[in-house]
């Protein structure tokens, strides 16, 4: 347990500090935990989440074939254009958008959609895009919490406690609802200054042509066609149980043969550092998981709780929050969620069904994911696709919004669990 600690926390540090580049930190720290025995090469194979990797590599190469018909520029120029350059109006469009994608897809697909709209855009402005990435992938946590399938930890807790996409509904987006409207509020007085859009390139936008931005639009129509039948099948795939990221390799694989792209040019565009970044952390995340850590930080936080109900889903909501924040929330809820079981029937309950403590946990793991960059799959892929575009988003320059805003969050997911269930 305390090398696999040590060896997280080194390389944790070297990515907080960017003293070296995060992918190969988190590599690095892959490896030690290999060589040095912590877990096994065939227990470190089976700790990468193929699911994420699928998915990022699909979605990210269908993105990138999108990209060259100029769908972006004209949805960006489109976007500025009906907001009349209106950069407050523009971004409390694009949080809402981000947060209702989220919900009826997932963090990681609405980010790897957005971002480069969200840059186009800000570009076009002439305002800060740096501050609009970093929202964007907070709202992105934000709506992904609402349903079953926005995050995974949802899917997580949902298919161990036997509840449906409607218990989450019901049970969670009332509360993501107002966590939204005051994200949105406070982000628009937060980022008031910087969204002062000049005249002349108000004047600029107001006479733009955005189908003109349009360079391919057989293969544009193609794309989206094939981008519909991606979408379809992130809706109905629990039914198929075909995972996300099976439906997103298939879908590059459709939208390269019939949109006669290049493979070994799109699959350049594809940010292969930020899945080796994740390789190295599922490894690292696998040793501690191997060795009990995440299994001992669940027990010590819940064994404080007593007979208390609401001190107990308080502890869980903050607790899954923190750690969430600085590992990954996957293995964690996996480790939590039994426990919970445990906590529910010692209360008198019942392990399966609607109940307090599985709705803290939910709100705790997804909405804590906004406090660092490593927190949650879609901040580290908005940090990716920015620094791609000259946009490097610094872990320091991440906590400076995630800390704030996650705070807020838990705030009141705490007021409405009290309000909600007790």
């Amino acid at each position: 347990m305390i090398a696999s600690i040590v060896i997280f926390v080194v390389a944790y540090f070297f990515i907080v500090t960017e003293k070296i580049e995060k992918s190969i930190a988190a590599l690095l720290g892959a490896v030690a935990v290999i060589a040095g025995g912590l877990i096994t090469f065939e227990d470190a194979v089976h700790a990468i989440d193929l699911n994420v990797i699928f998915l990022l590599v699909g979605m990210m190469t269908c993105v990138g074939v999108l990209a060259e018909t100029g769908f972006f520029e004209w949805v960006a120029i489109f976007i500025a254009k009906k907001m009349k350059g209106d950069a407050v109006k523009i971004l409390i469009a694009m949080l809402s958008v981000t947060m209702i994608f989220s919900a009826l897809l997932d963090n990681v697909t609405t980010i790897i959609l957005l971002a480069p709209v969200t840059i186009l855009i800000t570009q076009l402005l002439e305002i800060p895009t740096l501050p609009f990435l970093i929202l964007e992938a907070i709202a992105s946590n934000i709506g992904g919490t609402a349903t079953l399938i926005g995050d995974p930890p949802n899917i997580i807790i949902g298919s161990v406690a036997k509840l449906s996409f409607n218990d989450f509904l019901i049970n969670l987006s009332p509360g993501v609802f107002i966590i939204a409207l005051v994200f949105i509020i406070t982000a628009v007085l937060l980022m008031r200054k910087h969204l002062k859009v000049p005249e002349h390139i108000k004047e600029r936008v107001n006479r733009s042509y955005p189908e003109l931005a349009i360079r391919d639009s057989k293969n544009m129509i193609k794309a989206l066609v094939v981008f519909a039948i991606i979408f379809a099948g992130f809706f109905v795939h629990h039914t198929f149980h075909i995972a996300p990221g099976v439906v997103a390799l298939a879908g590059m694989c459709i939208m390269l043969l019939f949109c006669k792209a290049h493979t070994e040019k799109m699959l350049k565009i594809v940010e292969w550092d930020a899945i080796v970044f994740f390789v190295g952390l599922f490894v690292m995340i696998g040793a501690l998981e191997h060795n009990g850590v995440i299994e001992f930080l669940a027990n010590s936080m819940l064994k404080y709780c007593g007979n208390d109900i609401f001190l107990t889903a308080v502890i869980v909501l903050i607790g899954s929050a923190f750690f969430s924040a600085i590992l990954d929330n996957i293995p964690f809820v996996i480790a939590m969620t039994p426990m919970v079981q445990k906590l529910i029937v010692a209360s008198g309950g019942t392990p399966t069904g609607s109940h307090p403590l599985f709705w803290a946990l939910a709100l705790g793991a997804c909405l804590g994911g906004n406090g660092t960059l490593i927190g949650a799959s879609a901040n580290v892929v908005a940090g990716k696709i920015g620094g791609r575009n000259g946009y490097n988003i610094t872990f320091i320059e991440f906590l400076k919004y995630g800390v704030p805003f996650t705070i807020q969050s838990l705030v009141i997911a705490v007021i409405y669990i009290w309000i909600r269930f007790f």
